[in-house]
């Protein structure tokens, strides 16, 4: 691959940097990214009126815009329906988001679309994170996982999805199991999945490699933003997952979305999604956007990456604010005298404050075996965060979610 594909030169990058905001910000006028003219085209241009940058997702040879839809928070399919229209093609869904009704509405939204117009990704959990799944091998397990994959191509009204994702992975027996990759490599025999991957908001770097290593995938989704402490070991493992013909797509970009609880501060959006998406072995990513204003807002990126001072100012506000974004690096879990799942916790309350969205959040915290007090009578919190965050005071807050009905959020 040549050193000016993909919109961005990769030397530029490189020079440009990772390491740290405080580098970016040394690199005057940053990168100006020209949309190419032979990767295709979207259907429609970015607000700044050139075309939208288009990329190949390694060896899928799938092509699309680097703004894609992340599906999860959306509940009007008339957004849904503008993101295509306006040129996105990629939607990103799950088997479990809004209990199965994400991946209806995106089904009722694609009728009667030409199938080569969009893709469609969505995720099941492996033996390792759904209960129902824990434990069981080979056929055993193949059989229920297949049976949710006829049921999520049900809901969507499609014989088949481009991408299928083993949903959630932190380790490597996640992505190296045997079992998981036999059904995985069913499934696209079978034709019911175009391309198989699997995605990752924690232990980012390693789940990437041990992905490489299992050389039974196409495609990687993983958490990637300005907030992370290691995103320079990040970039280099999405570099590593590139060079071996792996498709990689960002999620999290915005990194919760606000500074602040009260959400009084808000991240800018443009800034952090162009950050991210200045790394060339980037495909695309998958913003969370729910609204025409939001799409509006992430679409306008779509053909001008390029950061200015000020956006790269505004990005450096997370050196000294903790903001809402856990990076999942389980450090504080150590220090917990009750063992608590505390990323998990501390994802829910970003779900909550950040994304607005209360669903979600429930549905973590009810899925822990915790109770509606997990803290109990701890005298202090012993739990620290390397961010900065009041776990205990987190903790306590998010909880409360475990004791309403979940018909409360249906």
């Amino acid at each position: 691959m040549s050193d000016k594909t993909n919109g961005f030169g990769r030397r530029s990058f490189l020079k440009q940097g990772l390491t740290g905001l405080a580098a970016i910000g040394a690199a005057p006028g940053v990168v100006k990214a020209a949309a190419l003219g032979g990767e295709g085209t979207a259907p429609s241009a970015g607000q700044a009126g050139g075309r939208p940058i288009v990329r190949t997702l390694g060896r899928t040879g799938l092509k699309m815009p680097i703004v894609s839809m992340g599906v999860m928070n959306a509940d009007n399919p008339a957004v849904v329906q503008a993101a295509l229209d306006t040129g996105i093609t990629l939607l990103d869904t799950a088997w479990g988001y809004q209990r199965g009704r994400n991946e209806q509405m995106i089904g009722e939204v694609v009728k009667g679309r030409p199938r080569d117009s969009y893709l469609v990704a969505t995720k099941i959990h492996g033996p390792f994170r759904d209960k129902a799944l824990v434990g069981l091998k080979g056929e055993a397990f193949e059989k229920p996982f297949l049976a949710k994959l006829d049921v999520c191509l049900g809901r969507l009204g499609l014989d088949y999805v481009d991408i299928l994702y083993l949903h959630n992975n932190t380790e490597a027996e996640h992505v190296q199991d045997e079992g998981v990759i036999a059904a995985f490599e069913k499934a696209k025999k079978s034709g019911k999945a175009r391309f198989v991957g699997i995605t990752t908001h924690a232990n980012e770097p390693a789940v990437i490699r041990y992905t490489i290593a299992a050389k039974a995938y196409d495609v990687i989704l993983t958490g990637y933003n300005f907030m992370m402490d290691y995103r320079e070991d990040l970039r280099r493992a999405v570099a590593e997952a590139a060079a071996a013909g792996l498709g990689v797509i960002a999620m999290k970009t915005q990194a919760g979305v606000y500074w602040d609880k009260a959400k009084t501060q808000k991240i800018n959006m443009r800034a952090a999604l162009k950050w991210v998406l200045n790394d060339p072995n980037v495909t695309t990513a998958v913003p969370g956007f729910t609204t025409f204003d939001q799409l509006k807002e992430d679409w306008s990126v779509v053909s001008d990456i390029s950061l200015s001072p000020e956006e790269i100012k505004d990005l450096r506000l997370g050196e000294s604010v903790a903001g809402l974004y856990c990076q999942q690096c389980g450090r504080c879990v150590a220090g917990c005298s009750r063992a608590l799942p505390i990323p998990d916790l501390m994802r829910g309350y970003m779900y909550a404050y950040g994304y607005r969205n209360l669903q979600a959040a429930h549905e973590l915290v009810g899925s822990l075996e915790i109770d509606g007090n997990p803290c109990g009578d701890c005298a202090g919190c012993t739990a620290a965060c390397v961010k900065g965050f009041d776990v205990a005071d987190r903790v306590r807050d998010i909880s409360r979610l475990k004791n309403i009905p979940g018909d409360f959020f249906a």
